[in-house]
């Protein structure tokens, strides 16, 4: 978990939680890892790189598949009813 911090910290994460099958009983070892993120105020240069970076590194630690997900793309309700069904806060600056 600290290596997790670590990352966000890096990164200027705002929040992480975790949602979907890894936060269930529904959950395999072939299920991916999908994470919401948001993000401190940044450049909008940066968000992409930044984006593709952060899912690289988490890939790395958990050794697994990681979707991940930035509040900023958020737009479908049904979506974010869903998530918000499993949302569990991983980290908070």
């Amino acid at each position: 978990m600290d290596s997790l911090k670590a990352l966000c910290m890096k990164y200027n994460v705002k929040s992480l939680y975790a949602f979907g099958s890894i936060c269930t009983e529904d959950v395999n070892r072939n299920s991916d890892i999908d994470l919401l993120v948001s993000f401190q105020p940044m450049d909008f240069g940066d968000y992409a790189d930044t984006c593709f970076e952060l899912a690289e590194e988490f890939e790395k630690i958990l050794n697994h598949p990681v979707d991940l997900v930035t509040d900023k793309s958020l737009g479908n309700p049904y979506f974010i009813e869903s998530l918000n069904k499993t949302k569990t806060p991983i980290y908070e600056a």
